[in-house]
């Protein structure tokens, strides 16, 4: 940040780490809040650190005016060295001393929305990583824990709520229309999980009482025209509390349990203690103005939060490389929740397809990229640029593959140890894997727990290949496993991973063969698994459940993989056979010579066609089965990548599945398409998803053959919708099928909901994500860029449209004459002028550029390189470009 942006950025080493020379016992912070100048009083109770030889105190701080410091009452010296307040005459000993320190800062011009800022007249902060240093002077790192007490006081006219971490102990009226409220937070906790907000809210408030008998008050925190918006968060809010005590034990520890809703927030949500900060976006829903994603992303999201409480806030993190320990941690607990809510065995296997997709689209790229980083990374220089999908969801498979090594009662013992042992504590992701191991002594994880920690400590995505060799003579099936994993950035070579492997064979009628069943544990270069008693060649069905974060290969058949696709009793291999089907084809029709023609067979149709009539599978398995991989999936299979050459395979691929499964497209529609009154359960979901499909389709093919009747069908849908989910679905296959309806249709959207923020980031999405034609995607963004209703500063704004055209339009993104990269440097250095946060997670849509084929790998490359070359670039973007030119 700015302190930062003279000269080279400092890197921060995991090996560097040392105990703090000081200890924050506590801290009294009173505001006297106002937009233009904030004064802020911080009282704290210091103490040396008897471990740590005698040193100065240095405190953190950045864009902050001081006005005094005194130590134990009296006026001291001190000094500035950069952004950091230097103190050397303090008490001699280990007694605590009193620290006061007075500064001001201007909330109204914090544009990188860190620390405290202003959003549309309300006060909030954001803390993490190292937002609170932009507050006060202060230790600013995640092993400095304290207990908080928080004044505020304000104009009560315009700022009548005013909240903090805890529970409020006292309120009241001062002078001058000002008023004032005192909150105090009984538990220990860094300064990263501070929070205030003050303005103009209403609330949703539930009393509840916990399974063991305490009373708590829930409240949900909103302007006054979302307040109707709110019962879902609320509902996803109490079925988290009541999970996770019956899961794991862990109740709620506060009195009262806060939620408040922002629209200007660089991230999702921020687990606060007792006061969560959240983008709107994972808040407010209701059926008219929200999908079924919408309200998925909302019950997860609240209960990740909510989940922290325990996983991140009760013991958090020695310092920022143990970063995973509470994101992996969690993500982990909320998808565990998910599934758990979503009911159906169907219906859990859908969620664990849908954050399998995840993995694959997002963190195997990054794994395979300039930016790939352990899940426990070795160094940074910008912190904010490791909230990656390599923390949060490789982190969280890392976790799963423990409980698959110790089992779900296994799991629970080694979480229920882990807290004995830490509740209270700043600690690492080896102590969390030592619980697990200590829980479980016998187990696989405990066996071999030294490499199992290779998963934090090692970049980079293992591959394990699968061999089969049927012996007729012995009636034997050997299955060989290999291990390896490719050089990721100063990482050259890889030792074993520990893989467990799930696994079990059918016959090629597809029945399930008894006693094959197993789960193979890989630690070693390669293992060797017999199975005895087989009349003929089995169906290897491997990594069942995606067990572990890994690349399959392996040397089935197509009509292998048919077996599997319309007989494998596990769900996931089941829909991830159709998508090998499917990537063989594409991958075949890429590397072809020639035109795009027909890339897919008869037999990939018939199946296709099996799936989607399937009396017994759920409409949203089928959805996913009948989804065909995404371009950037394609793309990674590939050594060099022509993304307008898989564009086009694919949009082939799509027009065939359209007219060749016509009548069954209609069919799906018409069987699906009635379902009452809007629930956003996962049945009802699954229906809607796959008549949104079955709309794409029909939508598609009617493009090509000029048919007027099945977008008229679909503009109909629009208007007479009454629900988001199907009305934007309907607005989605006009659009995507580039039907002049779509146009009248966009703008019939837009006049509807030109008041609701959340819907309009859905309208300014789908525009940027729309498939390009022609060149005509680029100049779609650059005009979306005036609209009235687009402002870059806000974070969904951004996002919606310009990072949804960079990281997911890819045809519209790698053009050949380079428009599209200079968009890109354009609108990077424009927003790391103001955030950088946003800025450099945009910067990161060029990650994979040396893998293009030309033109387009010189044009990205000259882009990037004009970005580093910019003068007072944010270290946030400099480490991201930096690391994409780094030989």
């Amino acid at each position: 940040m700015t302190a930062l942006r003279e000269g080279s950025p400092r890197i921060v080493r995991r090996e560097d780490y040392a105990p703090p020379a000081y200890w924050i016992d506590s801290v009294d912070l009173t505001f006297d809040l106002d937009p233009a100048k904030t004064r802020v009083l911080n009282r704290m109770r210091v103490r040396r650190n008897p471990d740590v030889p005698a040193q100065p105190l240095r405190l953190d701080g950045e864009e902050l005016n001081l006005a005094r410091v005194l130590v134990n009452g009296q006026g001291t010296s001190f000094k500035m060295d950069g952004g950091q307040l230097v103190l050397e005459a303090l008490p001699e000993g280990t007694e605590p001393f009193e620290l006061e320190i007075f500064t001001t800062c201007c909330p109204e011009k914090n544009t990188q929305l860190m620390g405290l800022y202003v959003s549309q007249g309300t006060f909030f902060t954001q803390c993490e990583a190292e937002g609170f240093r932009r507050i006060t002077y202060f230790l600013d790192r995640p092993d400095v824990m304290a207990t908080y007490t928080v004044t505020l006081r304000a104009d009560k006219a315009k700022y009548p709520v005013l909240l903090s971490n805890g529970n409020l102990v006292d309120s009241g009226d001062l002078d001058g229309g000002r008023h004032y409220a005192r909150w105090e937070d009984p538990h220990r906790k860094p300064c990263y999980l501070f929070a205030l907000v003050a303005g103009k809210l209403v609330c949703r408030s539930q009393p509840i009482i916990s399974r063991s008998g305490t009373e708590h008050l829930l409240q949900i925190y909103v302007r006054q025209a979302d307040l109707d918006k709110t019962e879902h968060a609320m509902q996803s809010l109490m079925a988290a509390i009541a999970w996770d005590e019956t899961r794991f034990g862990l109740p709620l520890d506060l009195q009262r349990f806060m939620i408040v809703a922002t629209s200007d927030f660089n991230m999702g949500a921020m687990e606060n203690k007792g006061l969560n900060i959240f983008n709107t976006k994972f808040v407010l829903a209701n059926p008219a103005t929200a999908t079924d994603t919408d309200y998925a992303n909302i019950e997860s999201v609240v209960a990740h939060e909510y989940f922290h409480n325990w996983t991140g806030n009760r013991v958090t993190c020695r310092d920022w490389f143990q970063l995973s320990l509470k994101e992996g941690l969690t993500v982990f607990r909320d998808q565990e929740f998910s599934q758990d809510m979503a009911g159906s065995p169907s219906a859990r296997a859908v969620k664990r397809i849908e954050d399998v997709r995840v993995l694959r689209t997002a963190q195997f790229p990054e794994d395979a990229g300039p930016m790939a980083h352990p899940v426990r990374p070795d160094q940074y220089a910008e912190i904010n640029n490791f909230y990656t999908v390599t923390v949060y969801e490789k982190g969280a498979e890392v976790v799963r593959m423990m409980q698959t090594l110790v089992g779900r009662e296994g799991f629970a013992r080694g979480l229920k140890l882990y807290f004995e042992r830490h509740d209270g504590q700043a600690v690492t992701c080896d102590d969390f894997a030592q619980a697990m191991a200590d829980a479980n002594p016998d187990s696989p994880l405990a066996q071999h727990l030294e490499a199992f920690k290779r998963w934090y400590a090692q970049a980079g995505t293992p591959r394990v290949r699968a061999q089969g060799q049927f012996d007729p003579e012995r009636g034997t099936y050997t299955l060989t496993l290999r291990q390896s994993c490719p050089p990721t950035p100063g990482q050259p070579t890889k030792a074993p991973f520990v893989i467990p492997v799930a696994m079990g064979l059918l016959d090629h009628q597809g029945h399930a063969l008894p006693g094959t069943e197993r789960l193979v544990v890989l630690h070693e270069p390669e293992t060797t698994v017999v199975f005895e008693g087989m009349d003929a060649a089995p169906v290897p069905s491997l990594l069942r459940g995606f067990s572990a974060p890994v690349i399959l290969e392996h040397d089935l058949s197509d009509d292998e993989l048919l077996v599997l696709l319309a007989h494998d009793t596990d769900p996931f291999n089941r829909w991830e056979a159709g998508q090998q089907l499917a990537l063989r084809r594409a991958l075949a029709a890429v590397r072809a010579a020639g035109p795009v023609h027909e890339p897919l067979d008869g037999a990939f149709l018939e199946a296709m066609r099996a799936v989607l009539r399937h009396p017994a599978l759920d409409a949203a398995f089928k959805e996913l089965v009948l989804t065909l991989p995404a371009e950037t999936y394609i793309a990674e299979q590939l050594d060099e990548v022509d993304p307008q050459r898989i564009h086009a395979v694919r949009e082939a691929m799509r027009r065939q599945l359209a007219h060749a499964l016509h009548d069954d497209w209609v069919w799906a529609y018409e069987q699906h398409k009635d379902n009452g009154a809007y629930r956003p359960d996962a049945f009802s979901a699954g229906r809607r998803a796959l008549t949104g499909l079955a709309l794409h389709m029909l939508c598609l093919a009617a493009r090509d053959n000029g048919n007027p009747v099945w977008p008229g069908k679909t503009y109909q849908r629009f208007k007479d919708a009454t629900n988001m989910t199907d009305r934007y679905q309907a607005l989605s296959a006009l659009v995507t099928a580039g039907h002049e309806l779509g146009q009248r249709a966009l703008a019939q959207f837009h006049d509807r909901f030109h008041a609701e923020e959340l819907v309009l980031d859905k309208w300014f999405a789908l525009q940027a994500g729309a498939p390009d034609r022609d060149g005509d995607a680029l100049p779609r963004v650059q005009a979306l860029l005036q609209h009235p209703d687009f402002n870059l500063r806000n974070p969904n704004r951004a996002r919606s449209l310009i990072s949804t055209f960079c990281h997911a339009n890819p045809a519209g993104l790698h053009r050949a004459d380079g428009a599209g990269y200079a968009f890109w440097r354009d609108r990077v250095l424009e927003i790391d002028a103001f955030n950088p946060q946003v800025a450099a997670r945009l910067a990161r849509a060029l990650d994979r550029w040396r893998k293009l084929a030309e033109p387009y790998r010189s044009a990205a490359r000259a882009a990037i390189e004009a970005v580093a070359a910019h003068e007072g670039l944010s270290t946030d973007v400099r480490e991201v470009v930096s690391r994409a030119l780094a030989d």
